[in-house]
């Protein structure tokens, strides 16, 4: 894969990429109508395919924030064309990486002596490059190492980024007035967050060191000595990516058994931490060789404060979503309702979010589930379907829900989709033995 030699990291030099890339989807358009004049059967799946390649194209030299969101987009399959989730989820691992001379002099600036100062051997070219960082192999004292470089310019570069991204998710989202806010300072917050090695390093041992009693599941060891703000190091782990193991996979058992463990963690981490590891991609799993489940990453970690996790859970519950009092009470805990809504307002989203809720709980009302049912997966993409081409909801304030949905949701949706792509089936309540 060709590296890269130089990241735009000046306000000036990343917008004038993103208007680059803006001038080519503008000609994408124009041969998309111009063809469809004269054959009024075109389909816009060529569109969608050019478009997803040129922002890609675009957003992998810049790396960050701007190519973060098309990450978290390409986890959304019921909400973007096939064409964007497929191109946006290279995002999640392969991406050009930083080239030899340009990672020496990133580790330098970072951590003040070059690389082959710090390991016995250090391996220049990435194995891994995604959004914010790459990794590269390395070894010290006969222990082999994984070591996290975040790309130079990506924290200050955030709050410019998403000002340029905003326009776009206002119009995509629909959202009205200034409560959007809320949404884009928590994305921003997070992403923060995700540039600090030193916290991704606490979080990291305070999760995994709670999580280790959990079976089938392993962590790397992370060294503090060998890490910094934009640097961290962790033990090599070896393993195929989650979503190759799944491709490949025709051992139900196995499914089961690594389903399971990515289940207990994440409901162990919901339900007993009150933070979760709000990344489920492909890309931050591994398998072993003896089918253990390996997490690797805890750059985006999600609290869960008391006041939502409550009312979240109370309408996991289907008695609850079935009591209209209890459920219209919730609503309003939960910021979907507000007191400002017209009367068709309500109605309208109190539907919405009922045949939501009912559908995305089902799995928390089972004693075994079975995410392989396509039945469900189905319903889910009609659901989807039916209100994104709505014209009454266009209509409406999109603004909805707390900002604590932005990443719990996106949490659930990962990791119902992992589930789905190993076809797991799984047991429900069976956190509740590592209590």
């Amino acid at each position: 894969m060709k590296t890269i030699d130089k990241i735009p990291t000046s306000k000036i030099g990343r917008t004038t990429e993103l208007v680059k890339t803006g001038v080519k989807v503008g000609g994408n358009y124009l041969k998309y109508y111009s063809k469809k004049a004269v054959n009024p059967n075109i389909t816009r799946d060529q569109l969608n395919e050019s478009n997803a390649a040129d922002i890609y194209d675009g957003l992998k030299n810049l790396k960050g924030s701007a190519l973060k969101v098309a990450q978290m987009l390409s986890m959304e399959k019921n909400i973007l064309p096939s064409a964007y989730v497929e191109k946006f989820s290279l995002a999640q691992f392969s991406v050009p990486p930083l080239s030899a001379p340009l990672v020496r002099k990133t580790f330098k600036k970072y951590h003040g002596k070059y690389p082959e100062e710090l390991y016995d051997t250090f391996a220049t070219q990435s194995v891994n490059a995604a959004s914010i960082g790459q990794v590269h192999k390395a070894s010290k004292d006969g222990k082999k190492l994984a070591v996290k470089i975040q790309y130079p310019g990506v924290a200050d570069s955030i709050s410019s980024d998403l000002a340029m991204v905003k326009p776009i998710a206002i119009r995509m989202f629909n959202l009205k007035g200034k409560d959007s806010d809320k949404y884009f300072q928590e994305l921003e917050g997070k992403l923060l967050e995700e540039t600090d090695y030193v916290l991704e390093v606490q979080q990291s041992k305070d999760i995994t060191g709670s999580c280790s009693r959990i079976p089938n599941l392993r962590f790397p060891n992370y060294y503090e000595n060998l890490s910094s703000k934009r640097i961290i190091t962790m033990d090599w782990m070896d393993g195929v990516h989650l979503s190759e193991f799944a491709k490949e996979n025709n051992d139900q058992e196995k499914a089961d058994k690594i389903g399971q463990a990515l289940w207990d963690f994440y409901m162990y981490q919901m339900h007993v931490l009150k933070a979760v590891h709000a990344d489920p991609h492909p890309g931050n799993f591994l398998v072993d060789k003896d089918d253990n489940l390996i997490a690797i990453d805890f750059g985006c970690v999600k609290k869960v404060p008391l006041e939502f996790y409550t009312p979240y859970f109370e309408l996991a519950d289907k008695e609850n979503i079935e009591n209209p009092d209890f459920f219209a009470l919730k609503m309003f805990e939960l910021e979907i309702l507000r007191e400002d809504d017209s009367a068709e307002e309500k109605a309208f989203f109190s539907e919405l979010f009922y045949e939501m809720l009912s559908l995305f709980t089902k799995p928390f009302n089972e004693e075994v589930f079975d995410f392989a049912d396509e039945d469900f997966w189905n319903k889910i993409t009609d659901l989807s379907e039916k209100y994104s081409k709505d014209t009454e909801l266009r209509k409406m304030n999109g603004n909805r829900g707390s900002k604590h949905f932005l990443y719990i949701n996106r949490t659930f949706f990962g990791l119902y989709n992992l589930l789905h792509d190993l076809k797991s089936t799984i047991r429900v309540k069976n956190f509740e033995n590592y209590l």
